[in-house]
């Protein structure tokens, strides 16, 4: 398994394409029912097929990816060679941005000396998805890319 098993959840909010999935290798519900009870084990593999397909797809069309901690904000912007950065940091320790108090904070003090900010760039030294797949499992959420293109836009006039 190359990205990691959908949830419960996941799985049934995707029930319908799951289907599909297993149609495209003859597998109807009653041989899925069989296989589940009889061989489990390549039921399991027919679900972590199933979650990577998924995954790569989400991944390939990934674009902006957003990481929110108490004092810091990762902001990212993934192109097909390499993602570039925002990183947020108030140099306030009381500052919470996982609050909407330290969110309006921000906002207030966005360009003032209570926020550093760093722009970075760097290459995928290991394939695309996979480098993104990474920023998620450390916390990172895909976003719609707003708050990374505003700034951006600011930081580049």
């Amino acid at each position: 398994m190359k990205y990691a098993r959908l949830t419960k959840e996941q799985f049934d909010e995707l029930h319908a394409e799951f289907a599909s999935f297993l149609a495209t290798q003859a597998i109807d519900k009653a041989e899925w029912d069989s296989l589940k009870v009889n061989k489990p084990e390549v039921a399991e593999q027919e679900l972590d097929v199933f979650s990577d397909l998924i995954w790569e797809g989400v991944l390939g069309r990934a674009e902006f990816l957003e990481h929110f901690s108490k004092n810091h904000i990762f902001l990212f912007q993934c192109f097909d060679t390499y993602v570039q950065s925002i990183v947020l940091k108030s140099l306030l320790p009381e500052t919470d941005f996982l609050s909407k108090e330290g969110l309006q904070w921000l906002s207030d003090n966005m360009f003032t000396e209570n926020i550093e900010m760093k722009v970075g760039k760097k290459v995928f030294t290991e394939d695309r998805n996979s480098s993104i797949f990474e920023l998620i499992k450390q916390g990172a959420f895909l976003s719609d890319g707003q708050l990374f293109t505003q700034i951006n836009t600011i930081l580049e006039s």
